[in-house]
């Protein structure tokens, strides 16, 4: 019988994912404002303070490649972008409300 070492372990568990997924500056933040609805990035400039647009950018970026995030493109006047929580990001709310209920 073989043993898997911690770090197979880690790789394997869908918590330590999770984790993995919304560790980083801002990530856990623009989780929580996605939950309340559509996201802009200048009104996330402006609601998240101490934040530059790079690494805002990264961050989204980021939570959109793992699936949690949804950029959408309006063609109106001005364009503008939004983004949104995916299905995937929906599901993980109640998670949330129970970590900010224990804090």
């Amino acid at each position: 019988m073989t043993t898997k070492n911690n770090s197979e372990e880690n790789e394997t568990c869908p918590a330590q994912a999770l984790l993995k997924m919304l560790s980083g500056k801002w990530k856990p933040e623009l989780f929580r404002l996605a939950a309340d609805g559509p996201l802009r990035f200048s009104s996330l400039l402006r609601d998240i303070g101490g934040a530059n647009k790079q690494t805002l950018s990264v961050a989204l970026r980021e939570l959109e490649e793992v699936g949690l995030l949804q950029k959408v493109i309006i063609k109106e006047k001005p364009l503008h972008i939004e983004y949104n929580l995916t299905e995937t990001g929906k599901s993980l709310i109640p998670i949330f409300e129970q970590l900010e209920n224990l804090g």
